[in-house]
């Protein structure tokens, strides 16, 4: 693997929530439950993103207090859209326009993902997520624990098993993307959305904007 640099990549893995789109999706889900479940679950995912305890022990744990249904899981696929970071359309078609691989690695929900994958023309066999599980009615019965990206160290293990074509550029706003940076040639922190500086002061670079990105991948 070659030695970090500032520009010149082809290949980008994007994180989506907080980074792609500014919301976080479990929180925003969890924020239907009342005020209280709400608080416990941003708490937990606050915690994890700064690498204060592990994704580990409380990915489930936030799912199981939340329960989404299908049709609330729907709706969470439509604020993904409507919450596209500025300028993130216009640069995924630029990047790959110039024969970038661009693809989304997340720990959020796959089925409520892939429409704003849809929508970038990201195909579905770029979109790494975890998917859930739905009774017929649509009530929620469970997620793929068995998927990596429930645990701390699991993009880091998705990523380094998809072989990227090289120059990597990992990008993403939390300690889950942290983690990718021993398999990349370098690892920015997105600061368009929220800035943690645990994240920030181990990056190779910081970006706050995707014009940004594009000019730094495309160098």
């Amino acid at each position: 693997m070659s030695a970090p640099g500032a520009s010149g990549f082809a290949s980008v893995v994007l994180d989506v929530d907080s980074t792609l789109c500014g919301i976080e999706g479990i929180d925003w889900l969890a924020a239907l439950r009342g005020s209280d479940v709400g608080a416990k679950v941003t708490n937990l995912t606050d915690q994890a993103m700064h690498g204060r305890i592990a994704l580990d022990a409380v990915y489930g744990a936030r799912l199981a207090l939340v329960q989404p249904t299908r049709d609330e899981v729907e709706m969470l696929a439509g604020l993904y859209v409507s919450a596209l970071a500025a300028g993130a359309a216009r640069a995924v078609r630029r990047l790959r326009d110039a024969g970038r691989r661009v693809v989304l690695v997340s720990g959020g929900l796959r089925e409520a993902i892939l429409p704003v994958a849809r929508k970038l023309a990201i195909p579905d066999d770029d979109v790494f997520a975890v998917a859930a599980r739905f009774t017929a009615d649509g009530d929620y019965e469970g997620h793929d624990a068995a998927s990596p990206l429930t645990t701390a160290m699991g993009k880091r293990d998705v990523v380094e098993a998809l072989a990227l074509p090289p120059r990597v550029l990992a990008v993403g706003d939390g300690a889950t993307d942290l983690a990718i940076r021993p398999v990349v040639d370098a690892f920015a922190a997105f600061t368009g959305f929220v800035r943690r500086d645990s994240v920030v002061q181990q990056a190779d670079l910081v970006i706050d904007s995707f014009d940004q990105l594009t000019g730094i991948v495309l160098a």
